[in-house]
């Protein structure tokens, strides 16, 4: 069964990843290359990009990540949810590292967001070696990757060249999903960035580490859709501890209730025994355009984890053309520069 299952996530990976490769995107404002086509990369990420610029840049952000996840372990998933709430809104741009009124960092969507102070001091590391010459953009995008290595998870060549964008909008923020969206839904938000269910499916698996607040899943406990009775997808015995983990909002309660430090594809078997934390990863294993992967995905690890490392690399490479067109190297990650 483990090798039958591999195998045919195997092909739907193959031929969903040589359907997108062949979609247009050129109508759309977001660009995003893929692996395959790394000559289309050069005209705006390239792995090369700070060989003589900044050639000991990805020592310098890992050696600080490490620090500072050492400290705290609970920084390593909080620095990669911080890059995916700033590629999805306006692309790769640091967008959500901007400290102003209204900015995205002051949204609803993002007041649970941490690790804007592992950036900073990052920041401010590599301007005492190479000033005015990273980007918080790629900081963001190498620490994130780094992060994930030192929680077990893999390792994933980052692409250079992002430029910090000069605009912020909490009300942007909102596109942001919040955990109670449907498949459809979902699978059209990752389309309309250019990732396709696939990335959706992979990228949801890095729930397999991490917390959410209590806040986020409370209307599975008691009045699910507005019926006033709990989400009956949820496991009773799960239903229960969570009712009784989550009597407060503002609790936080891990994503996956098995293996929550350790990056692996447990998060794939809670979603076969209803013990998905958000109701939007309990939904991938309920439908059809889903579940396949999500199967797939549960029984092999190195699968998992190569995929992780691809559609995080289509991730961190959205871009904005008008934030990249405006754009500049920040000298201080919070403001824009003053000129």
């Amino acid at each position: 069964m483990k090798i039958i299952s591999s195998f045919i996530i195997t092909i739907i990976i193959f031929s969903l990843s040589v359907s997108v490769l062949a979609y247009d995107y050129s109508s759309m404002a977001l660009k995003v290359p893929s692996l395959e086509d790394l000559s289309g990369l050069e005209d705006d990420l390239t792995y090369t990009f700070y060989h003589e610029r900044c050639h000991d840049v990805e020592g310098i952000i890992y050696r600080k990540v490490k620090e500072w996840v050492h400290k705290d372990p609970t920084l390593a998933p909080s620095l990669l949810r911080l890059q995916y709430h700033d590629c999805v809104v306006r692309g790769c741009d640091a967008s959500i590292l901007l400290d102003h009124e209204g900015s995205e960092k002051t949204a609803n969507a993002s007041k649970s967001l941490r690790g804007f102070e592992v950036i900073d001091d990052i920041k401010a590391e590599i301007e005492k070696h190479c000033p005015k010459t990273v980007s918080c953009a790629d900081i963001l995008t190498a620490a994130a990757r780094d992060a994930m290595v030192l929680a077990g998870g893999p390792y994933w060549m980052v692409p250079y060249g992002r430029k910090d964008g000069r605009v912020s909008l909490a009300k942007e923020a909102a596109i942001v999903p919040k955990g109670s969206e449907s498949v459809t839904n979902l699978i059209e938000f990752f389309q309309s960035k250019g990732l396709n269910v696939i990335d959706l499916v992979v990228l949801s698996g890095a729930h397999s580490i991490g917390r959410a607040t209590c806040e986020s899943v409370q209307h599975r406990l008691y009045d699910y859709k507005g019926t006033k009775k709990p989400d009956p997808s949820l496991d009773p015995k799960y239903l229960n501890y969570l009712r009784r983990k989550c009597r407060w909002a503002s609790e936080n309660v891990n994503l996956d209730g098995e293996t929550p430090k350790t990056f692996d594809t447990q998060y794939y078997h809670n979603l076969k025994k209803n013990t998905g934390l958000l109701s939007t990863d309990q939904l991938l294993y309920s439908d059809s355009r889903t579940k396949p992967i999500a199967n797939g995905l549960s029984y092999d690890s190195s699968l998992f984890k190569n995929q992780f490392g691809v559609s995080m690399v289509k991730l961190s490479s959205i871009l904005d053309y008008t934030s990249q067109d405006d754009g500049e190297i920040r000298v201080d990650c919070k403001y824009v520069n003053k000129y």
